[in-house]
């Protein structure tokens, strides 16, 4: 599995903008294939960033979704706030599962 974590910043006032842009979302992205799951955690501290957690059977699927039309699709609608609703720039990370201790199957 190959998940991607993106960090981002948003002044509490626009928190409640932000989450509608979530839930409104295209979801271009679900019918990708080797698309698994996504998560979009709320801070419980209004300072902390919201972290957007996308997971793949693959860093290749996952690749393979931003050079996708459907990506710039679905992200069209990044525009949606303004500028000023973000603390800062986004932090995007990359990750490799190889463990998992919730699951019934192992990660190797």
């Amino acid at each position: 599995m190959f998940v991607v974590m993106n960090r981002i910043p948003v002044k509490p006032e626009f928190r409640e903008a932000f989450e509608q842009r979530f839930r409104a979302r295209a979801r271009e992205v679900d019918r990708m294939p080797g698309f698994v799951r996504n998560w979009v955690l709320r801070p419980a501290d209004p300072e902390d960033p919201y972290v957007v957690l996308t997971v793949w059977e693959s860093e290749e699927a996952f690749e393979a979704w931003t050079q996708s039309e459907a990506f710039r699709r679905g992200h069209a609608q990044s525009g949606t706030l303004p500028r000023d609703a973000f603390r800062g720039p986004s932090k995007l990370e990359r990750y490799e599962l190889f463990l998992d201790s919730g699951a019934e199957s192992k990660a190797p």
